[in-house]
Formats: C-alpha cells, structure tokens, sequence
C-alpha cells in the first residue's frame, strides 16, 4: 500500500493517540471518583464501547486523509511498439503503387491508427544505418508525423534496423561489437519490432541482431514490400534491378518467434494492421482506498454517536 500524503497519517495517528490517553484518564477519574463516593461503576467496558468506536472512527478517518492506495496488477494490452521503416534506394521500386516507400507508410499510418493508447509507438528509419525518428510514446500522433516524414537514401542494413529499433526500446545504444559479439540488454517481453521492407540486405548482422531481440523477449514481425519479381529503381543515374527478398525477412521473423507477413500489393499491405498479434503485458496500477475508508469512518463515528446517547441521553 501507498500514501500520498504520509505527514496527515502521522498527524491524524497523533491526534488519535491523545483522543485514547485522554479518554482513559478520563476514565479512570470517573471510576476513582465513584468508587470514593462508594457507588459501583455502571456499564463495564460497555459504557466505553462508545466512545472507542468513534476514536477508532477518527483513526480510520486520518488514514483515509493520507490518500491510501493498493497496488492491484491490471491486465492490459500494452507495450512498445518499434516500427522499422526501411528508407533505402531499392523502396522506390514502384511494383508496388506508388512506390514500396509510400505503401509500407499508409500501411505504418493505418497500423498507428489500429493501435490502442496503452500502446507506446516509436518509428525508426533504417538504411545502412538507423536513426530514431520518433521515440516510443503513447502519442501516436508524433508517430504519425514521423512516418510522413521519411525519404528515401541509401544501402539497406536490415541488421542496423534491428539494434536501431532494440535502442529505441531499452533507450540506450545496442550495437554487435567488431568480433559479432552480441550485447546482453536484459528482457523486454512487450516490446514488439514491426519492419516494413523490401528484405535487400546489404549488411552481415541481421542474424546476429535478431538473436539478441530473440533473447530479449523481443517479437520482430517482418513485412515484405515489393514483389518477388521485382523492378527497376535508379540510383545516381543508374538503373538497377532489385526484388523482395522473402527468405530472409522470413528468416529474422522465425528467429525471434514473429511472423512474416507477404504484401505484393496496397491491399494486402492495407490489412497488415490487424494481422499482427500484439501482447498483453500485466501492470501493477493504484487502486484508492479512500473512499471506502472514508465510508467506514463515517459508520463508526455514527455507530460511536448512538451509542454514546442511547447510554448517557447526550452528544457529549
């Protein structure tokens, strides 16, 4: 349990306290007083039940004033989202209409849009590095701004868009070191990767990165933009070939227990969104008590007032 205001527990504990001192030297005066008189003592320990019910009320009552709350896990679906948008040359093939860039981003938009707000949503936008364009947050509206943003330049590292995303997740630096060595970054079981991409893998650490998102728990779901058949894109005047490469956007996806998902064409990129499966994530969340409380002090401070008349035919 928590309070939000521990010093008007101590006060009302206090007060409480000298409410029963005072009620017990008063008493023992009382009882002193007739037993001097030679007169028996009516009522034992009835005659007092009054009046420690309404300091127990007074006691229940300053408990309320601190603003108790219990800690209650909450069930909820929630996590981080990572969504990967490659920004390579090769995404302004137009096999898919307009282009794979402009699909995969009213697919990211429409993916944004089916997400609840427990959902903390970042965008990265790969090439043959990744830079974070858009922290995870549950306004999705910078999401979507982000993704508006993006424009095609240079390779494609599918490897860089998997340690890219994992920094944006564990908001510090994930990197493969010179020698392959793969950094431990503890466990992020509601953390989730969405990579939009045409699968055209220059780099060497693709599989090596999605190791270490698969030891963290981390799901990377890979959608492929672009036909296997492929197009013509040009680059620096020069025309080349490039198509969807579906094993080895498979492959991460299979790794870190994800899916893959085929997108040949607007249509079926359009109904991506409600194809993949996010987690739910349990989250301890405060529950007030005060109310209750409150409701409680008020009855034995009742309770304590009739007693107290019924036994002397007065308030006080």
């Amino acid at each position: 349990m928590t309070l939000s205001s521990p010093l008007l527990l101590a006060a009302g504990l206090l007060v409480t306290a000298a409410l029963v001192w005072a009620a017990a030297v008063s008493a023992r005066r009382r009882t002193a007083a007739l037993a001097a008189a030679g007169l028996a003592v009516p009522g034992g320990r009835r005659a007092h039940l009054g009046t420690g019910l309404t300091i127990a009320g007074i006691a229940v009552l300053a408990i309320a004033a601190a603003g108790p709350a219990a800690m209650v896990p909450v069930p909820r679906t929630a996590g981080t989202v990572i969504l990967a948008v490659d920004v390579s040359n090769s995404m302004g093939a137009a096999d898919v209409a307009p282009t794979r860039l402009a699909a995969a981003q009213r697919a990211a938009r429409a993916f944004v849009a089916a997400q609840p707000d427990t959902v903390d949503i970042g965008v990265v936008a790969f090439e043959r590095g990744a830079l974070t364009i858009a922290r995870p947050d549950a306004d999705h509206t910078a999401a979507v701004k982000a993704i508006d943003r993006l424009k095609l330049t240079g390779g494609t590292s599918l490897g860089a868009a998997i340690t890219g995303s994992l920094s944006a997740i564990t908001g510090r630096q994930v990197a493969i070191g010179r020698d392959g060595a793969a950094p431990d970054i503890g466990y992020w079981p509601s953390a989730t990767i969405v990579m939009f991409s045409d699968g055209q893998n220059q780099g060497a650490d693709a599989e090596r990165a999605a190791e270490v998102a698969q030891r963290a728990g981390v799901h990377i779901h890979t959608v492929g933009v672009g036909t296997t058949d492929g197009a013509a894109v040009e680059v620096d005047g020069f025309r080349l070939q490039t198509a969807l490469d579906e094993d080895t956007l498979t492959s991460i996806a299979r790794t870190t227990g994800g899916d893959y998902h085929p997108a040949s064409d607007a249509a079926r990129l359009d109904g991506v969104a409600g194809s993949i499966d996010l987690r739910l994530t349990v989250s301890d969340e405060p529950l007030p008590l005060a109310g209750g409380l409150i409701g409680l002090a008020l009855a034995l401070l009742a309770a304590g007032a009739a007693l107290t008349v019924l036994r002397t035919g007065r308030m006080i």
